[in-house]
């Protein structure tokens, strides 16, 4: 399978880079994404802070939100610059900031400037540029607009679209509303595989286990799960084994805190708080004995590796 078979979504506030560490210690193969980070950002903010990541993390993909296809391109040079596997543009996000800053699902509504935007990214830089969008937003009804947007965009360049498979309805509902009150359409995705057959094509939303990741993989090409993962991570374990053949012994949770364990004292060493890093494991024994326990050592007032320790003790005895 290819690095893109399986992904772990953009997720604002929650896939940084000490998440992603983390996810890569479950998975050497899952596609890992950035938080979508604004073009302005990155052209004018401070790049150490946003762009930087540990080397273990590739394949890793930065996500942009942009519509100035002069900044798109900028960035994607950067981005090139910075040693990121590709680059993706959100055209999917129906959030407030983004209606208001001109990127994310709004954007839906102007393919040719998305196709802009690819275009002058293609060309400014040899890294793969992919879009990643819904199926329609608000009064988009159809089938053949979805085709429509997909079929510009691909014409300058892009060869790879990740679909989430709801409308965003950016007109009466929140951005977390969004991610469940549309209805899925998978079959959408799948018919857009059909009549772009060249193209990769990643499904997006609702999903939620390894066997729902094995069945879309039999229509289309890649496969992004979000909330999921990052509610019970130890899921990327299976992915390994199920959907990329790895046939090493899996880890157990127990050496996954024992290795993200030594990343937070490199990070302590930064002046990085331990909650900003332990928050993102809280998961990690979801659906096992003591799992209340492990979230409970690490959701107090205070969390530093004493109580990792504590968890460590107590499960190997």
């Amino acid at each position: 399978m290819a690095s893109y078979s399986v992904s772990v979504a953009p997720m604002m506030d929650w896939t940084d880079k000490h998440c992603r560490y983390f996810y890569r210690l479950l998975s050497q193969y899952t596609r890992l994404y950035t938080e979508m980070i604004t073009s302005k950002a990155i052209l004018k903010g401070d790049k150490n802070r946003l762009l930087d990541y540990n080397v273990i993390e590739h394949p890793l993909v930065l996500q942009i939100g942009g519509s100035d296809p002069v900044e798109m391109a900028a960035c994607a040079v950067i981005a090139k610059q910075w040693g990121y596997d590709e680059v993706n543009i959100n055209v999917g996000c129906p959030s407030e900031r983004v209606l208001s800053g001109s990127f994310g699902a709004c954007l839906m509504k102007e393919p040719d400037l998305v196709a802009s935007c690819v275009e002058s990214m293609i060309e400014a830089c040899d890294i793969p540029v992919s879009v990643k969008s819904r199926i329609g937003i608000d009064e988009m009804e159809s089938y053949e607009q979805l085709g429509d947007f997909v079929y510009r965009i691909h014409k300058k360049g892009c060869q790879h679209f990740i679909i989430h498979a709801r409308k965003a309805w950016l007109q009466g509902l929140s951005p977390k509303q969004n991610r469940t009150i549309p209805p899925l359409n998978y079959p959408w995705v799948y018919q857009i595989k059909k009549d772009f057959p060249r193209l990769k094509i990643t499904i997006n939303g609702g999903i939620t286990s390894t066997k729902e990741v094995l069945n879309h993989l039999k229509k289309v090409d890649g496969v992004m799960l979000g909330r999921a993962i990052y509610n019970r991570p130890y899921t990327l374990t299976e992915i390994d084994r199920h959907v990329f053949g790895f046939n090493d012994a899996v880890k157990p949770r127990e050496e996954i805190v024992v290795e993200y364990m030594k990343y937070i004292e490199t990070q302590q060493k930064l002046d990085v708080p331990v909650r900003a890093m332990t928050r993102h494991i809280l998961g990690l024994y979801h659906g096992q004995k003591n799992a209340k326990m492990f979230r409970r050592l690490l959701s107090g007032k205070t969390v530093d590796l004493s109580h990792l320790n504590e968890w460590l003790n107590y499960s190997n005895n």
